[in-house]
């Protein structure tokens, strides 16, 4: 697993996001991928290694603000309007570990909503960059 996150990692930068691509239609489009942040949050709120990141963040807003994300940065319509990345994780303290835990987290959403391991892994592909701005301890 953590090779497999790691290898991604290396090789997001090459994934850029288009609008022309079909990740966002591999997904399941804005519903599809709605639903896969919903049992995502659902999964991290509920998760005894990182769920306290997550404790006092309202589940409404934390599903629609990574829906839009995710949706944005696999070439959909929707317009994500939060904050960056860096500004909003930068006092949280976060590691590497949470970081994978994340992932792991992600890819157990995923497969429960039956999304096939190559869209799970162009997602995880096109997002893995956001570790730099994420990730704030060693």
């Amino acid at each position: 697993m953590k090779a497999l996150i790691a290898a991604l990692l290396c090789a997001a930068a090459l994934v850029p996001a288009r609008a022309t691509d079909n990740l966002y239609r591999d997904l399941g489009e804005t519903a599809g991928i709605t639903a896969v942040m919903g049992d995502f949050v659902d999964r991290l709120k509920a998760d005894t290694v990182i769920g306290h990141f997550f404790k006092e963040t309202s589940r409404k807003f934390l599903v629609k603000q990574l829906s839009d994300q995710v949706c944005q940065a696999t070439g959909g319509p929707c317009v994500y309007d939060g904050e960056t990345m860096k500004k909003s994780h930068e006092k949280l303290k976060i590691g590497s570990a949470d970081f994978n835990r994340l992932v792991e987290v992600l890819q157990d959403a995923m497969d429960a909503r039956q999304v096939p391991f190559a869209t799970q892994r162009a997602l995880l592909a096109r997002l893995a960059p956001m570790h730099r701005d994420v990730v704030t301890q060693p």
